[in-house]
């Protein structure tokens, strides 16, 4: 009889994660693999389009809890990811990540004596300011088995305490998503389309309470990308809630006036890869972008004061910079060769397969 297992998404990330890893789980008769959405993205640019790009089809449950304060969202996913449980034991449930859906579901499983998988494990910023931080270390601590990205994930994870028979060093699943939609990415038009005033282009994404939610410090990011326009475009697919604050500041028109700015809806994966694989450089304050920059080989600006990713940094090619610093980290990316060949270990395309197997080792105990 074929393990049910749980497969749990709830924001944009989650989805080019998860796409993989359903599709490696559907394909081998041991498995029958369900996808709960929580809806923690729960619009259709944010999320749906994803789904849609990477052929997942339409979730098994959807939860549908929608946005809200982090202990509001956190509670309603945990309570109503636990009245499915009850309703179906799975074998496992397999969480992604660090977002709220993550750490509640892990939560509502664990609680149920029901196995907790994290892919994603053993990431670490050190910063316990981020609502992330205290997500991943929660939902590692409840887990029963964790996939970890890289060897700084094996060591943080024994550095707390979790037993090293639990760790399992399956690579980095997002690039698996990279590598079987590279040709799709490759022959989008969208940059070919895109209007340009210069022959380079930065992709920017920005988002994060520390640089948009402050005044004085998106007013002074944004004059610094202004500067930026002055030499090379910048696409910007807007996050909802920087178009806000953007708005809020009464800057929005100055933006949207300036020839060289290209504000956007969010994008879908494979337009949005199509414009980071043709950037000269990437500046963000997003997670995953540090580790799809150092596998394309493009110079990435991370604007934050920690990473939860260094391996970024020590073999990739990102770099952390702060809007003071912002100046001084493009000029020094400049002047330096457009593409960075990296590789890492098990940053391959094959990681969804390493965790099948090992998904399967683990329940034939």
């Amino acid at each position: 009889m074929a393990h049910l297992v749980h497969v749990v998404v709830g924001a944009r990330p989650n989805q080019m994660k998860a796409a993989p890893l359903l599709r490696a789980l559907r394909q081998n008769p041991k498995f029958e693999a369900e996808l709960i959405d929580t809806g923690q993205h729960y619009d259709h640019e944010m999320a749906g389009i994803f789904m849609q790009q990477f052929g997942m089809g339409r979730p098994d449950h959807a939860l549908e809890v929608g946005s809200g304060s982090h202990g509001a969202q956190t509670a309603k996913i945990l309570e109503r990811y636990e009245a499915l449980l009850l309703e179906r034991r799975p074998a496992a449930t397999i969480v992604i990540g660090d977002i709220n859906s993550t750490v509640a579901c892990a939560l509502a499983a664990s609680k149920l004596g029901i196995p907790v998988v994290h892919l994603e494990a053993g990431l670490r910023s050190r910063d316990r300011g981020m609502p992330e931080e205290l997500n991943r270390i929660v939902t590692d601590h409840l887990a029963d088995l964790l996939w970890t990205p890289s060897p700084d994930g094996d060591e943080n994870l024994l550095a707390s305490g979790i037993e090293a028979s639990k760790i399992v060093r399956v690579g980095n699943i997002m690039i698996d998503t990279l590598v079987a939609m590279k040709p799709e990415v490759e022959q989008a038009a969208f940059c070919d389309q895109l209007n340009r005033h210069h022959s380079q282009h930065a992709v920017i994404t920005l988002h994060r309470p520390s640089n948009v939610d402050v005044e004085a410090t998106l007013s002074k990011l944004l004059d610094e990308l202004l500067s930026v326009a002055n030499t090379m475009d910048l696409v910007w697919p807007l996050h909802p809630r920087t178009k806000q604050r953007i708005v809020a500041l009464g800057r929005m028109d100055e933006l949207t006036n300036h020839p060289s700015v290209h504000l956007l809806a969010p994008l879908g994966y494979i337009d949005f890869m199509n414009a980071i694989m043709h950037a000269r450089c990437v500046i963000t304050d997003s997670g995953g972008i540090q580790e799809e920059t150092t596998w394309l080989g493009v110079p990435c600006i991370t604007l934050r004061p920690n990473t939860e990713r260094p391996i970024t940094i020590t073999e990739g090619t990102n770099v952390l910079a702060t809007p003071e610093t912002l100046d001084e980290e493009l000029n020094r990316v400049l002047l330096n060769e457009e593409r960075h060949a990296t590789s890492i270990e098990y940053w391959d395309g094959n990681t969804a397969e390493r965790c099948v197997a090992s998904l399967e080792a683990f329940l034939e105990e």
